[in-house]
């Protein structure tokens, strides 16, 4: 036993399970809510990380949170960029009050969404096409599934993109660094009688800094880019095997009633 069904059940005692992921642990009982793999550490293909079960869940407000059970480290990561839009900071304060109440001698930590990452910039992209709230509780489903594959659409552009700017960016800055040095080398070489050697060098040295630090920023915003696009398919992806799952279930519900 993992603890991961002990933790459901808890969170069924205060909250509405809406769905569940699972990273290399199981649930012991059908959770009559959508199970599906964690697609951002499945596809890290390392097993640095460890085990845990998140979960999706509506408080008694109608907010929205995801938490994340690792029962090694004993400790809830409270997950603010899947839910942002969907839950207030009140709401969210009092989610990890009543957490830290129910899971006694466990660590509760709020994972922040990171500007260095782009995270925010992911949360917006899939904001505009489909939200949270219409894949876990939305009537319409197959309006949503469609939302959904616009935004993977919209991922897969987004991965072009960045393998454009990569390549641009591997292509360009090797010649566009030797030429900057052979000009600086021959212009500042015809001043070198006014300016003196030291200066020349200085310059020199100032200007390949230069160009190479602007080609190195424009390499790591290429594959700044590349990693926002992933994260953009990984949630269009985790939505689609939700209303997959959600369908399934409307299907089963009526089958084990009668």
């Amino acid at each position: 036993m993992d603890g991961s069904q002990k933790f459901v059940n808890e969170l069924s005692t205060f909250t509405t399970v809406l769905a569940v992921k699972l990273y290399r642990m199981q649930l012991e009982r059908p959770a009559g809510v959508p199970v599906l793999p964690c697609l951002d550490h499945e596809a890290m293909l390392h097993e640095g990380i460890a085990p845990h079960t998140a979960a999706y869940v509506r408080d008694a407000g109608d907010n929205l949170h995801e938490v994340v059970f690792i029962p090694d480290e004993r400790r809830l990561d409270v997950e603010v960029a899947s839910t942002m839009g969907e839950c207030t900071e009140a709401s969210r304060e009092q989610f990890i009050a009543e957490l830290r109440k129910r899971f006694p001698g466990h660590t509760v930590k709020l994972a922040r969404p990171s500007r260095v990452r782009g995270e925010y910039r992911v949360v917006n992209a899939c904001r505009a096409q489909v939200t949270l709230r219409e894949v876990l509780l939305g009537d319409n489903l197959d309006h949503t599934k469609t939302s959904v594959d616009r935004l993977q659409l919209i991922s897969s552009l987004m991965e072009k993109q960045s393998r454009s700017a990569s390549w641009g960016a591997r292509t360009v800055m090797t010649p566009i660094v030797a030429v900057a040095g052979f000009l600086t080398y021959e212009i500042l070489g015809t001043m070198r009688d006014s300016l003196g050697d030291a200066t020349i060098s200085a310059v020199r040295y100032v200007v390949i800094t230069v160009v190479g630090g602007f080609l190195l920023y424009y390499g790591i915003k290429a594959v700044q880019l590349t990693e926002m696009a992933n994260r953009v398919w990984k949630r269009s992806a985790e939505y689609s095997l939700i209303l997959n799952e959600r369908r399934k279930l409307r299907t089963t519900e009526p089958r084990q009633r009668a």
